[in-house]
């Protein structure tokens, strides 16, 4: 197959932008992860910080594109029609989580590094930090799992959709 056919079917560019952007994310969700376990803080809040930018970039052309075109469907048939409804049913509904959690992520991991004491309060600093920072752990179970496999699931629906098994022209 050639490769230029899939990107002339794509109602909009766009949709490669989308794709390389969740890919983008993935490698940044990774790296941080990798960084936070050899105790690089600092590293791993920029990586993060860059992971949830390029998400909400992703966000902004996502929402743009299908304003713009609205939705392009699946049209192959069988048992991969299935695999790309599971993926896409899966992917959806946890996406809609990813924004709130990241955004709570962020906000504990600040918190956790000791930003913002009230005044007067520095050296309470320390015990709030470390409650801050467990909270950040705690949810950072569920929000990383949840944001790699969006940010994966993503470029899966976008490999199937455009280059796999590409829609019909008609």
């Amino acid at each position: 197959m050639c490769l230029a056919s899939p990107i002339l079917l794509a109602e909009h560019p766009i949709v490669h932008l989308n794709a390389t952007l969740n890919a983008i994310a993935t490698v940044l969700l990774v790296v941080g992860l990798w960084l936070i376990k050899r105790g690089r803080v600092e590293a791993h809040k920029r990586t993060m910080l860059a992971a949830f930018a390029v998400s909400a970039a992703f966000l902004a052309c996502y929402l743009w594109y299908h304003w713009q075109v609205g939705s392009v469907r699946f049209t192959h048939s069988g048992f991969v029609r299935y695999a790309y409804l599971v993926v896409l049913w899966t992917h959806i509904p946890l996406a809609f989580t990813v924004p709130f959690l990241a955004i709570a992520q962020i906000y504990l991991g600040y918190r956790a590094l000791g930003c913002c004491p009230p005044p007067g309060h520095q050296a309470e600093q320390l015990t709030v930090a470390a409650a801050y920072r467990n909270k950040h752990i705690r949810l950072a179970r569920w929000t990383f799992p949840i944001w790699l496999y969006v940010s994966v699931t993503g470029v899966i629906v976008y490999v199937m959709l455009y280059h796999l098994w590409p829609p019909v022209a008609e």
